[in-house]
C-alpha cells in the first residue's frame, strides 16, 4: 500500500546551500515565476496566431510557404528548451537560463517589431494597377528569420526552467510526498498557461488588427521586458538549485560502456558486482533495458577494487545510478512519441483562421477576430482543468468515501480519443461550409471543433507532466519540462511533412490541391480526414505502448489507497 508519505524520488538532489534553501522558496515566490513565464507566453503566442495574414499580407508569401515557415518556427520554438535543458542542468542553473532566455527573446521581437518600421526590412506592396508583387528579398527574409529564430532561442530558455523551477522552490515541503499536491500545481500551472495564452489571442491579436502592426508587435517586446522586471525582482527569495554535471555525457558513456561489454554475459550469474557512487554492491539494476546493466557490471573485482573497496576504473565504468536514469527516459519515449502525434492535429493553426475568415464572425455588432477563434480552445482547457479538479474529483472522492483520481496515462488516452473526434468534425463542419454559402454561415459553427481540441490539449499535455516528472528522477527535472514542447517541436515537423506530401499528391495531373490557398477551391475535408486516419492509428499504437510500459511509480498496491481509473 502506498501511503502519502512514501513516495521517494529516485535520486535525492541536496544543493550546497541548502541550509539558507530552509528560508527560501515556499509558494509565495511562485507568483514571480509563474507570473513571468505567463507574460512571455502572452507575447510569444500573442504573435502566431496572426502571423499567417502578417507573413501572405506583407511578405506575400502563399498558403503553403507561410504554413511551412509557420510549422518550422513553432518547431524550433518548442525544441530549444532540450537544448537549453542540457545547458541549464550541466552550466547555468535554472535561474540563469531563465534570465538569459528572457532577454535573447526580448532581443527577437524587437527585430520582429523592426521589420514593421523600416521600410526596406519587407517587400514593397503591390502594385494593385499590375497585379505583381514582389518577393522577400535574400537580406530580408534573413533578417525575418532572425527575429523568429531570436524569439525561439529565447522563448525555450524561459519554458526550459520555469514549471522546474517553480517545483523546486516546493521542495522543502511535501510536495514529492503528497500526489494531490503535484497534480494540482502542474494543473494550476497550465491554466496560468492557458490564461496567459487566451490574453494573448485575445487582446494582442485585437491590437494587431485595429491598431496595425507596429503597435501590435510592440506590445509583447513590453510583455517581456516586464517579465524580466517580475522575474529579477524576486531574486533574493528563489531557492537556486546548483548545475550538476552534464547528463547527455553521463547518456553517452552509459551506451559507449554496455556497447564495450557487449560481449559479457550476466543473464545467468548471481555473484555480479556493479559500480556504485561509492564503490563495489550487490545491489542489482533494475531487469528492463538489460542491455544497459552492462555499462556498470564489474567483470572483475579483485583486479579492479583497492583495498578499501573502490573501483580503480570508475571513469570506464557507469554507476547504476547513471544506467537507470537512461533507461527512465528511454521507456518513456514510446509513449511521449503517442502525444506527438496528437499535435500533429493540435498545431493545425494556419487553416482555422482562414475557414473563420470565409464564415459570419459577427456577434450582435462586434465583428471577432478569425484569429481569436483559437481563443475557445483555450477556454475549454480552463474549463476542463477547474472542474476536474474543484468539482469532479472531489465530488468523486465524497461518493466513493476514499480519494479518487484518474491516472496520467488513462488521461493521455482520453486525449488522444478526443482530439481524433475533434478531427472527424472539423472535416464535416468545412465539407458542410463549402456546400453552402461560406459567408452567410455562422462561425458558431467551429466552436465544437475547438472546444474538443482544448479539452484533448488539456487531457494530454497535464497528463504528460505529471508523468515525466513522476516518472524521472528529481536531477532530470530540467528534461521533463522540456519533453512536452519538445513533442510539439516534433509534431511540427510532422505536420509540415504531411502538408507538402498531401498538397504534392492532390495537385498531380493540373488537379487543385487541397490545401490551395483560395480555401474555396482546395478541399480542407480531405486533409482532415487524412488527419483523422493518422490520429485512429495513433490510439492503437498509444494502447500499445501503455500496455508494454507497464504500471507506474507506486501504481502496483494504489488500488488499496486510491480508487483508480
Amino acid at each position: 500500500m502506498i501511503e502519502e508519505g512514501e513516495e521517494k524520488p529516485l535520486l535525492e538532489f541536496k544543493s550546497r546551500t541548502d541550509v539558507d534553501d530552509d528560508n527560501k522558496g515556499g509558494f509565495s515566490t511562485l507568483p514571480f515565476i509563474i507570473g513571468a513565464d505567463g507574460l512571455e507566453k502572452m507575447a510569444t503566442f500573442g504573435l502566431s496566431p496572426n502571423m499567417t495574414v502578417y507573413l501572405m499580407g506583407k511578405y506575400h508569401m502563399g498558403m503553403a510557404t507561410a504554413s511551412n515557415v509557420l510549422f518550422l518556427w513553432s518547431s524550433a520554438t518548442n525544441f530549444m528548451p532540450i537544448v537549453w535543458a542540457v545547458v541549464s542542468d550541466s552550466f547555468l542553473g535554472q535561474f540563469y537560463t531563465i534570465g538569459f532566455g528572457q532577454i535573447i527573446c526580448f532581443l527577437g521581437i524587437i527585430l520582429l517589431w523592426l521589420t514593421t518600421v523600416i521600410p526596406n526590412a519587407k517587400p514593397p506592396p503591390c502594385d494593385k494597377s499590375s497585379i505583381h508583387c514582389y518577393s522577400a528579398t535574400i537580406p530580408q527574409f534573413v533578417f525575418l528569420c532572425s527575429s523568429l529564430g531570436l524569439i525561439s532561442i529565447g522563448a525555450g530558455g524561459i519554458r526550459s526552467s520555469c514549471l522546474a523551477f517553480g517545483a523546486n522552490q516546493l521542495r522543502k515541503g511535501n510536495f514529492n510526498q503528497t500526489r494531490s499536491l503535484k497534480e494540482s500545481y502542474f494543473g494550476w500551472y497550465y491554466v496560468s498557461y492557458a490564461f496567459s495564452v487566451l490574453i494573448g489571442l485575445t487582446c494582442i491579436v485585437y491590437i494587431q488588427d485595429n491598431l496595425g502592426w507596429s503597435v501590435g508587435f510592440a506590445v509583447p517586446a513590453l510583455l517581456i521586458l516586464l517579465a524580466m522586471v517580475l522575474f529579477f525582482s524576486a531574486s533574493f527569495w528563489y531557492i537556486k538549485p546548483d548545475s550538476k554535471t552534464s547528463l547527455i555525457t553521463d547518456f553517452v558513456k552509459v551506451v559507449v560502456a554496455s556497447c564495450r561489454n557487449r560481449h559479457f554475459k550476466i543473464s545467468d550469474r548471481t555473484d555480479v558486482e556493479y559500480h556504485h557512487k561509492n564503490g563495489l554492491s550487490n545491489i542489482h539494476p533494475s531487469q528492463k533495458l538489460r542491455f544497459l546493466n552492462k555499462a556498470c557490471v564489474v567483470k572483475d573485482p579483485q583486479c579492479n577494487t583497492t583495498t578499501i573497496g573502490i573501483t580503480t576504473t570508475s571513469r570506464n565504468l557507469c554507476t547504476v545510478d547513471q544506467v537507470e536514469d537512461l533507461k527512465s527516459l528511454l521507456r518513456l519515449i514510446p509513449i511521449w512519441s503517442s502525444g506527438m502525434i496528437m499535435y500533429v492535429n493540435i498545431c493545425q493553426a494556419t487553416f482555422p483562421v482562414l475557414q473563420a475568415g470565409s464564415m459570419n464572425r459577427k456577434i450582435s455588432s462586434f465583428e471577432v477576430p478569425a484569429a481569436s477563434f483559437s481563443t475557445l480552445t483555450v477556454l475549454s482547457a480552463i474549463i476542463y482543468i477547474i472542474i476536474y479538479d474543484r468539482v469532479f474529483l472531489p465530488l468523486a472522492s465524497r461518493v466513493r468515501g476514499r480519494p479518487v483520481r484518474i491516472s496520467a496515462k488513462t488521461r493521455m488516452g482520453f486525449g488522444i480519443f478526443l482530439s481524433f473526434i475533434a478531427m472527424l468534425v472539423t472535416a464535416a463542419v468545412e465539407s458542410i461550409r463549402r456546400t453552402v454559402d461560406a459567408a452567410n454561415m455562422s462561425a458558431l459553427w467551429l466552436v465544437p471543433q475547438y472546444c474538443l481540441n482544448g479539452f484533448a490539449e488539456a487531457l494530454n499535455a497535464i497528463g504528460q507532466n505529471e508523468l515525466y516528472f513522476s516518472e524521472l528522477p528529481r536531477s532530470m527535472w530540467s528534461i521533463a519540462a522540456t519533453m512536452n514542447g519538445i513533442g510539439v517541436a516534433s509534431a511540427n515537423l510532422v505536420a509540415s511533412f504531411v502538408l507538402n506530401v498531401v498538397d504534392r499528391i492532390s495537385k498531380e495531373g493540373g488537379n487543385t490541391s487541397w490545401i490551395s490557398s483560395d480555401i474555396d477551391k482546395g478541399h480542407y475535408d480531405y486533409y482532415y480526414l487524412v488527419l483523422a486516419g493518422l490520429s485512429m492509428a495513433n490510439m492503437v499504437y498509444f494502447l500499445i505502448c501503455s500496455s508494454a510500459y507497464g504500471p507506474l511509480k507506486g501504481e502496483r498496491d494504489l488500488a488499496e489507497e486510491v480508487e483508480e481509473f
